[in-house]
This record gives C-alpha cells, structure tokens and sequence, in this order.
C-alpha cells in the first residue's frame, strides 16, 4: 500500500505478476475529523492511539476525532488513516529580525498547540551577504522536547536569488515564507547574553484552531484533494467514518450522502452513527426513512451508547463499529456476522436505549443493526444488515456479510491482477489471470466464504480482439455464492491501467452447470 504523496503525484504499487492472491489482507479503515494539530487534508496513518496523540494531539472536547480513535483500537482495529480537516484555522507566525525589515515565517499545520521555533546563523557563509542558515523546529507543547527538525544551509533572502528561502521552504513540512520579504538577510539569533546561535525565536502570533467543521469541509473538494477527498492519496481504504465535528452536532446529511457516494466508487463500508433526536426504535426508523439513507454501503445502527458510571450523554459508537469489523475480518472473515463470540464492546459502555425483539426486527428491517445487551455484560450488535434495503438492486447486499464478501474479493482481485493490464494481452495470460483468481477462490471457499464451490471465474485478457483493447483493458467475470446468501452473485471487473469498473452480468453462466 502506498503511504508517501510527493507534490501531488501518488506513488501506486503494483502486485508483482502470478503472486498469490492474499486471502486475509489486514482491513484498513479511514476517519475524516478535526484535530487540535497535524497536517491538514493529508491521510497519516496510525496504528495505536498513542501513534495518534503523537501527531495529532490528545483528546480534545471540541472534537469527537480523538475519542472515536481510542475506541477504534480498543475495539481490535490495527491500521487506522487519520485527515485532519479544519476550518479557518491558521498556523503561527515567527518573525525574524532582518536590519528593519523581517523574514516572515508561518507554520504549515495550524493550530494553537502547533509550537514551531527557529534560529538563524552564518557559519560556513563566509564573505557572501546574501546568504544565511535556517534551523526550524517543532516541540511539543506538553513536555517541551524537540520533535521534529529541519535545517537548510546557504539560503538566500533574495527573491530573484537561485537559493531564495522561500523556495527552498516548499519542501518543509514545518514552515513557510509569508511576503513581505525581507530587505535584508535575517540577523543571527542570539539569547539575552550576546551568544550568536544558542537561542531560537517563538511566535510573535499563536496559531488558532478555526470554528466547527461544516459539511463542505468534512466532503472538501476532488481537485484540490481535500476534506474525504483527501483519501484520493491512499491506494486502498475499507472502511469509512466520519465522527461527529463536535459534541452535541451531528454529522450532516449531505456529508454522508457525499461519504457514501465516495465510498461506492472506492468499495468501502460507511459507518453511520444514530443522530442526537433519536431516541426511540420508531423515531430511528423514521429518521432513516426522511434522511433517504438506502445503501448497501452504509452501515448503520442504534442505539448510542453510554459510560457506565459516569454522565447521562449518549455518545456515538462508530469508531467502536469499526474497530470490530477490523477484527471480525481478522478473526473470522467479513463473510461472518458481527455477532460472534468475542466480537462484544467494552463493558464500559451500555445502550442509551433498551430495545426488545420486537423493535429490533423493527430496526433491522429499516437497515438498521442493533446494539443490545449480551453475554458477560458486554454489548454485542446484532442484525448484520446494510442500509441497502427497498431495492430489488441491492437485496442482495441486504445482509452485511454479503456486501463485504463482495467488496473484499473485487479489491482483492483487482489490485492483485492489474499487473495483467501491461502484459501483451493473449490467451495464455487469460489462463494465468484465470489460474491467479481460481486459486484465490479455493483459498477463500476453505475459509467458509462460499456456500458452495460451484464458483465460475473467466478471464478475457484480449483474446476477443477488441478494436478498443487498449482502452477496454482485461475483464474478468466472476460468479459466485457467499456464505451468508441464498443465490449466485456474478460480478464483471474491467481492468485497465486507470483503475477497475464493476458490473453485474446479466449473462453470465449459471453455477449450476459449473
């Protein structure tokens, strides 16, 4: 999986040609939030909730962010992409004292714990009055240790200059140069004792932390790869949240339907938590209905939950909900239920409302799974549904288990058969690309995916002859029953270098004649 995004162009890696098709890659889940510091619209990925607060600040009460990441590791999730997303936030400002001018400096991430310092120097300059040393610093608010450091040497205050700093600082992840540029070259920094270099300057301006995220700054923009759109840098997500932006707000409608519309282009599960007003069975079920929530990429529940022995708040569960599906799909595949042995929340939480049976076969018929009290005092989420009701389209992905079986085996493949797409297109990689996924299908149908090992897989890696064979890339059909489903599914992958575009197949060959 890629992780490193350099000035725009994403580095995508390519599954080396005939290597085996891993059959239970780690599930990798995505949160878009507001943080008190970090890079902004940047996917960082974390794998513990010490890796978060490390880079992004700890908890903060303007921001349910932090605590839906606690509960995620928690909850046995292992690999987490963090977006911080702001709105009108601001970076701090250091002023550098140049002969009566100065030279501007302001943070890159924004924040009023975002601490930067810096420092100027000669050494090494010589005779040459145009150059200077810049040292930048970040240190950490708390403890006051140094936790990032970049030098550049031989740096010019000269606009028009070859080593101009404001050039050279593109590259920092710290800080950047504001206009107006200095007249001069920045003074060395000294301490209140006259000693050149044993000092650094701070902020003259704090940097602030904005006001709460909007819907347009959770969705962001395509082009400018913000907001979700910030996960464009990312190879592969499975699983998508979007906390809260803060406590009492729910996240807005137009922010999920923009969530879920993403998350069906990149074959990945939306958690959607319950909103504030609802407080019983039949006001959820409404609330669904009124909101048009009706995907089979949504994955919705209710109730909210509440902290044993602590306040009345009803609190969102989703990152709880995510974590679980990370390790249900490491302990027992996505072709199971949530409600397995071990798959229970912390004890410490409980459901803000008691549901009986006849209220969670309401719920679960709206799409709805349900968060009840279970074995050893530990809740459980019971129904396994998706939001994918109402439609003949989606019945099928009705059941949760189904959809993730579906959107697992079309990543799967995908990325480990695009090394075909730039293979001269005959029928012997056709039975290479076929032998690759058949041996995959086998893997899978051990572990308990299928129903049954009547599956069907066909490769036409340009032996059709197409005229457009450049542009159609290779198509791979794919027939097959999950576990948790009463018939056939057939799938139709086009690969091409640009990606892969799913469809059904309305003809595909029956199962039974496999």
């Amino acid at each position: 999986m890629s992780e490193a995004v350099d000035h725009g162009i994403t580095v995508t890696e390519i599954a080396a040609m005939d290597q085996p098709i891993d059959v239970s890659p780690e599930t990798t889940a995505a949160f878009v939030g507001r943080a008190l510091r970090g890079p902004v619209n940047t996917p960082v990925l974390v794998q513990s909730f010490g890796d978060y607060r490390r880079r992004f600040g700890d908890t903060w009460s303007r921001s349910s962010l932090g605590p839906a990441v606690r509960q995620f590791f928690d909850h046995g999730g292992l690999q987490l992409y963090v977006v911080r997303v702001a709105n009108n936030a601001r970076g701090s400002m250091i002023c550098l004292p140049a002969s009566g001018s100065a030279l501007v400096l302001r943070a890159v991430e924004p924040g009023s714990t975002e601490f930067i310092r810096a420092a100027v120097d000669y050494d090494g300059i010589g005779d040459d009055e145009d150059l200077f040393n810049l040292t930048l610093q970040r240190v950490n608010p708390g403890t006051g240790l140094v936790e990032d450091q970049e030098l550049f040497r031989r740096v010019s205050y000269l606009e028009e200059h070859e080593r101009f700093a404001g050039n050279a600082l593109l590259t920092s992840s710290l800080a950047r140069v504001e206009h107006p540029y200095p007249s001069h070259r920045p003074e060395p920094t000294m301490d209140a004792g006259g000693r050149i270099g044993s000092t650094y300057v701070s902020h003259v301006q704090a940097g602030t932390d904005g006001t709460e995220l909007s819907d347009y700054d959770l969705v962001g923009s395509r082009k400018h790869r913000s907001g979700l759109f910030a996960l464009e840098q990312i190879d592969n997500f499975d699983v998508l949240y979007l906390p809260p932006p803060g406590k009492g707000i729910d996240t807005g409608p137009a922010a999920i339907l923009a969530a879920e519309l993403y998350c069906r282009e990149r074959r990945a599960m939306l958690v959607v938590d319950p909103r504030n007003e609802w407080t019983s069975a039949e006001e959820a079920v409404r609330g669904v209905r009124d909101l048009g929530y009706a995907s089979p990429n949504m994955l919705g529940y209710f109730p909210r939950m509440l902290k044993r022995r602590s306040d009345d708040i009803a609190r969102p569960a989703g990152g709880a909900i995510a974590g679980l599906l990370c390790k249900q799909d490491r302990t027992y595949g996505p072709w199971q239920g949530l409600d397995q042995q071990g798959m229970g929340l912390h004890r410490h939480l409980l459901p803000a409302v008691d549901i009986d049976d006849e209220d969670a076969h309401l719920l679960n018929r709206a799409g709805l799974n349900v968060i009840a009290n279970g074995p050893a005092g530990r809740c459980r989420v019971g129904g396994s549904v998706t939001m994918g009701r109402g439609s003949e389209g989606h019945r099928k992905f009705a059941r949760l288990p189904v959809r993730r079986t579906c959107l697992r085996i079309i990543s799967t493949v995908s990325a480990a058969a695009r090394w075909a797409v730039f293979e001269p297109g005959d029928k012997n990689l056709a039975r290479r690309v076929r032998a690759q996924v058949l041996t995959y299908f086998y893997c899978l149908n051990d572990l308990g995916a299928f129903a049954n090992d009547r599956f069907i897989v066909e490769c036409d890696a340009g032996v059709s002859k197409r005229n457009d064979n450049s542009q159609h890339g290779m198509t791979v059909l794919l027939v097959f029953q999950p576990a948790a489903c009463d018939e056939a599914i057939s799938l139709t992958l086009h690969l091409t270098a640009t990606g892969c575009r799913v469809g059904s197949a309305a003809f595909a060959p029956s199962v039974k004649d496999a």
